[in-house]
Formats: C-alpha cells, sequence, structure tokens
C-alpha cells in the first residue's frame, strides 16, 4: 500500500531533495512516516546504532521516539532537535497537509561534543549494557560526526528552507502552530502575573478592552496583540479556562473592533463582510488556543483595514459624525439631526457619507444597531422584543428583517 505521504509528493522529489541535502550536509538523512517507520534512507547507518539498538528495550523503539519528536515538531511549528534513547543529536522536520500529519524528515545522529566515558557510562548504566559491549560503544562513538551547536541551528534552518516548500500548505500550517505556541505562551504569562497579584475577579477589566481599541486606532499590531493577550490571560484566569466565556468575550469583541475599524474610515461594506466571516468562525470553534489565535487575527485585520484606505478631505467630518452615531444609536436618530451636528446641509452630508463609507446613512444606522444587537444577544438574557428597542428599533419584526439582511440569520437562530 502507498504511504499516505506520497500520494502527496511524489517518492522520487522528495528522494531526489534528500539526496542533494546529504551530499552537502554529509549527515544520514531518512524520510519516515508517521508511525516513524523509514522510508528512505541516504547514507551509512552508525555501527554505533546497530551495537546499541540490540540493548534497547522493544517497549522503546526508535520508531517510537521518532514519531513522538514528530508530533513535537509539528506542535512547535518548525524543526525540532532531540536526543535519542542513547542522548545523540537528531533533527527532525514535520511534513502535514491539511493538519494531517504524513511524516518528517530526520537528520542524524551527531553529536555536539567530542564523546566521553560519561556519555556511554551513563546509557550502559540506563539500559544494563555489559562491560564488553559498552567498550565496543565507546570506540563506535569516535566515528559519529561532531557538530557544534551553532551549525546545528544552521542546518535546523536549512531543512525548514528546504522542505518546507514541499506542500504547499504545510509551510502555512507550521507558521501558525508556531504562533499559536508563541501566544499562549504570553497569555500564560499574563496569568502568571495575575497569580501573583490581588485582583478582582468579579468584573471585566473594561479599561484593558480600551486600552486594546486605542492600539486597534494606532495601527500598532504588536501593541494590540499584547494588550489583546493580557486581556486573554484575565479573563481565563478568572474564568477558569471557560470556552463559552472567553467565544463570547471574542464575539463581543469582533463586534466592537468592527466598529472600531469603521468609525476610523475603513469602508462599511468591506468591514460588515468580515466581521460576518469571523463572527461565523467564531462559533465554530472548539478548542481554546484556536480561539485565541482567532481572535488575534482578528485584531490584526481589523488594525490593518484601517490604514488601507484613501481618506476624503471630509474625513474628520464623517469621522465626527460616526462618532456620534455610535454615541445615539439607541435614540430616534435621523440623518437631519447627524447633519446640525456636524454642521451641514442634510443634503450634502447624505452625499457626502454615502461617499466616505460606502454606505447611506440609514444603513450604516442599522449596522451601528445590528452590531449592539449581536452584543446582547450573545451576552445577555434579555429578550428580542427588549434587545430591539434597547438598539434603537420600534418594531421587533423589521428589526428580524433588518438583522437577517446583515448577518443571513434571524435574532433567534444567532442567539
Amino acid at each position: 500500500m502507498q504511504p499516505a505521504l506520497y500520494t502527496i509528493v511524489p517518492e522520487r522529489t522528495i528522494r531526489s531533495m534528500a539526496e542533494t541535502f546529504y551530499a552537502c550536509i554529509h549527515l544520514p538523512i531518512q524520510i519516515i512516516n508517521e508511525e516513524g517507520k523509514i522510508l528512505v534512507s541516504i547514507g551509512d547507518t552508525p555501527s554505533f546504532c546497530r551495537l546499541f539498538q540490540r540493548h534497547l528495550p522493544a517497549t522503546e523503539t526508535c520508531e517510537k521516539l521518532h514519531a513522538s519528536a514528530s508530533r513535537k515538531a509539528v506542535s512547535l511549528g518548525e524543526p525540532y532537535i532531540f536526543a535519542c534513547h542513547a542522548d545523540l543529536n537528531h533533527i527532525v522536520f514535520p511534513l502535514i497537509s491539511k493538519q494531517t500529519f504524513l511524516g518528517s524528515i530526520l537528520v542524524g545522529p551527531f553529536l555536539m561534543d567530542e564523546p566521553d566515558s560519561i556519555l556511554i557510562s551513563d546509557v550502559a548504566k540506563r539500559y544494563r549494557i555489559p562491560m564488553d559491549d559498552a567498550l565496543d560503544l565507546y570506540d563506535e562513538t569516535r566515528e559519529l560526526p561532531v557538530i557544534e551547536p551553532g551549525h546545528v541551528n544552521h542546518i535546523s534552518h536549512l531543512l525548514f528552507y528546504l522542505f518546507s516548500s514541499l506542500i504547499a500548505e504545510s509551510r502555512e500550517e507550521l507558521r501558525q502552530n508556531n504562533q499559536k505556541l508563541l501566544q499562549q505562551s504570553q497569555i500564560s504569562e499574563s496569568i502568571q502575573r495575575y497569580k501573583g497579584g490581588s485582583i478582582r475577579t468579579d468584573s471585566y477589566p473594561y479599561e484593558k478592552e480600551k486600552a486594546l481599541i486605542a492600539q486597534v486606532k494606532r495601527g500598532d499590531v504588536r501593541e494590540a496583540n499584547a494588550v489583546l493577550n493580557d486581556l486573554l490571560g484575565y479573563v481565563l484566569f478568572s474564568q477558569g479556562n471557560s470556552l463559552d466565556v472567553v467565544k463570547s468575550r471574542a464575539i463581543e469583541l469582533c463586534s466592537l473592533l468592527s466598529r472600531t475599524a469603521i468609525e476610523g474610515g475603513a469602508p462599511t461594506d468591506s468591514i460588515l463582510k468580515l466581521n460576518n466571516h469571523f463572527l461565523q468562525n467564531l462559533q465554530q470553534i472548539n478548542t481554546l488556543d484556536t480561539l485565541c489565535y482567532k481572535l488575534q487575527e482578528i485584531v490584526e485585520t481589523f488594525s490593518e483595514s484601517m490604514f488601507n484606505y484613501i481618506p476624503s478631505r471630509n474625513s474628520e467630518l464623517i469621522k465626527k459624525a460616526m462618532l456620534y452615531i455610535s454615541e445615539h444609536f439607541s435614540n430616534p436618530l435621523t440623518l437631519e439631526e447627524v447633519a446640525a451636528y456636524v454642521h451641514l446641509h442634510p443634503s450634502y452630508f447624505s452625499t457626502l457619507f454615502k461617499s466616505s463609507t460606502g454606505s447611506s446613512f440609514k444603513e450604516y444606522l442599522n449596522m451601528v444597531r445590528i452590531e449592539e444587537s449581536k452584543r446582547l444577544l450573545s451576552n445577555t438574557d434579555y429578550s428580542i422584543i427588549d434587545i430591539a428597542v434597547a438598539v434603537g428599533f420600534e418594531d421587533q419584526s423589521y428589526f428580524s428583517k433588518v438583522f437577517k439582511k446583515y448577518t443571513g440569520l434571524t435574532p433567534k437562530q444567532f442567539r
């Protein structure tokens, strides 16, 4: 039966790449499947390995170790340097397609220091290797390549550069895994800080939310992510890693960020489509790390969206009008009232608003009201009629009609 890897990459292609790598680096290289079994082997297996494997228990096979190290590399999103049962070093790079682990590129064994008797004595003691066999192993260590740690890192990078493009989507999946791991590390640091201090866990830190919005408005993605991860750390610490709680906060933040982006000048239609797309994605996520990563992606997208448009000379007036709308949308707001607030004739204001935002005044007002209603539907037990009135709609039927127009769902279905 053909290995799963070869259904994605032709054997001759991956073999040719392995041969090229070996010709340049002179380290044994193997292609292994998802169970650690060898598919392709280039370069001689050291005699040390053949001698040592005679003493390796059946429960501790090289195949199992290599498969385990490969999965570790998948979670890290990069090549993984590890020591085998005999304390020899290897580098493994995983091959994945559509989140399916297919196998790995395995390089090694090698040492990063000159071999000494301590290496063999530790291994011999661990696996109860007789003295004569231990001496034979020590003799064979002289044939093992010794590579400086700095050079090992370069080999690891070369492995990534050479094989990450082998499967089209593999590089992006590994990048995402790496970014998820980094984000989880930052969130964990935030949680530890909260554990070490005295904070209230019965209220939501809206000041951090405001700080996040401020960074998004500035377009500072790095600082926005830092604030986001600190906020996520607070939520996870105070709510005990509740997926439902984090998801409800994520939905609320998504709507808030979309409104911020529009108020900052991003095209209304584009942001509405983005927001609905993100909300649908959030509903389908069932793991905390993926949810946190998706929220980081949302923050980055909305931050960048505010700086990817051409502002009109009247943009400040429109921003002022948008701010007024965001503060008074729950009232029976009219175009004439907002036009008067920015000192423009209603007809001219209507034309200017449409050309600047891509939406009419009525469309934009409805969008703001619908965004607030999403938050209330997700985070409160208010009735649909009460929510309709709270966001400025006088008629529940009309509210439901507008809600479905913007989201594709009725308020009841959304809830």
